[in-house]
């Protein structure tokens, strides 16, 4: 058999059915040591408006063609050219530009949310250091050095170590990518250190808080805020609600998609599709809701937008800039206040008035015990002292 060399191919622009297409070109060696010439329509102009933006999409492609060429003759591909093939294998709706079905099982690819998310890593913090790198020339220490200094550019103020351990988590995903598809031999990330450990603790609402910031609300943020606060539901998942996802007769809501960035997708992981309990008094408040909705059909988002005439949900960021951080200001509280702080405070709270750690991870919906545990379940200052003083009393009054 004819010996294999790494096939580089060319990209040319051909002109297809009143159209200009980017399309790829390569020869492939045969069995019989005959050379078949290939080629495959990358995409439009429109959808790559210059070859960079082609060529990128093609790496992806050139490492699966030459998949069975020797070790040695690939031992010069860039990170770069490996996020673009992990972009195509696992984070496929971001580089199809492909809306994800809403009900397809976790274990067949990652969450919109999450591919968006490991993107925004990729692109803000480890393309813009090591895209041009080898992989071989990517080392431990250089990594771990790195990670400790990184930075907001605006503000200079440092990443979070939480921030931090993401990107080094991302990247050692990269190279477990390289690994099954025997472009690398070793993980060099698995040897950088980075802790996770939080610097200050989140911000916990108490009771009264929450009351005086949803006194301070209008509809339709005020029912949101609502369901937010007393079923922990994540942002994606609030307004990722249709009024048919609602049982009234039941008491539960089914959460059966989440919406991010107007996309909708599969929740964030199979525990997160369970069914949330309903209070009666939280039925109610969502049921008033419903008859002053202005789309409140079966098939209608709970929280559609009259500027989109129901056709999406609100932004909510755009609520919360325009709306919640002014109540929340007129409600003279100083804390930091998100979407995401009504859910820690839930796992708080719950965890506060002594509920079965179970029953809250069930409540959350996390996969792990140890999430709900770790994260969630923030002491509150009344509860620490008390549990202080019970020790004391225990010793001391013996």
């Amino acid at each position: 058999m004819r010996r294999t060399s790494y096939q580089k191919g060319s990209l040319k622009l051909a002109d297809r059915k009143k159209r200009k297409v980017w399309e790829f070109r390569w020869r492939e060696v045969q069995i019989d040591g005959s050379i078949r010439r290939k080629n495959i329509v990358i995409g439009t102009l429109g959808e790559f408006p210059n070859e960079s933006t082609a060529q990128a999409a093609v790496d992806a492609l050139r490492l699966a063609i030459n998949k069975q060429t020797p070790q040695q003759l690939i031992k010069n591909i860039s990170l770069e050219t490996l996020v673009n093939h992990y972009r195509e294998h696992e984070l496929p709706d971001i580089f199809k530009h492909t809306k994800p079905t809403a009900d397809l099982a976790e274990e067949d690819r990652k969450s919109y949310a999450t591919q968006v998310t490991y993107n925004g890593y990729l692109q803000k913090w480890i393309l813009p250091r090591w895209g041009s790198y080898r992989l071989l020339d990517i080392k431990a220490p250089e990594v771990e050095q790195w990670l400790k200094s990184l930075c907001f550019p605006k503000t200079s103020l440092p990443l979070a170590r939480g921030s931090k351990a993401k990107v080094r988590n991302v990247m050692s995903a990269l190279f477990s990518h390289a690994i099954r598809w025997e472009w690398a031999e070793k993980n060099p990330i698995t040897s950088v250190r980075q802790s996770s450990k939080r610097q200050k603790a989140p911000d916990v609402l108490t009771a009264p808080e929450i009351m005086a910031i949803l006194k301070e609300l209008a509809e339709p943020l005020r029912t949101m805020i609502e369901l937010d606060a007393f079923t922990g539901l994540r942002r994606g998942e609030l307004i990722g609600l249709r009024w048919e996802d609602t049982d009234f007769d039941s008491l539960v809501l089914h959460v059966r998609r989440s919406v991010v960035a107007m996309v909708e997708g599969a929740p964030k992981t199979e525990a997160s599709q369970k069914e949330v309990p309903l209070d009666a008094q939280l039925a109610q408040s969502l049921w008033l809701w419903k008859q002053v909705a202005p789309y409140s059909a079966p098939g209608d988002w709970v929280f559609g937008s009259p500027h989109m005439k129901g056709t999406q949900p609100y932004w909510p960021g755009t609520l919360w800039r325009y709306y919640g951080r002014p109540a929340v200001l007129r409600a003279k509280i100083k804390k930091r206040v998100s979407y995401h702080t009504f859910r820690h405070t839930f796992g708080t709270l719950l965890n506060a008035n002594g509920e079965n750690p179970k029953v809250v991870q069930e409540l959350l919906r996390h996969a792990s015990l140890k999430v709900t545990t770790d994260v969630y379940m923030q002491a509150m200052s009344p509860q620490k002292r008390e549990a202080q003083s019970k020790l004391v009393k225990m010793v001391m009054e013996k």
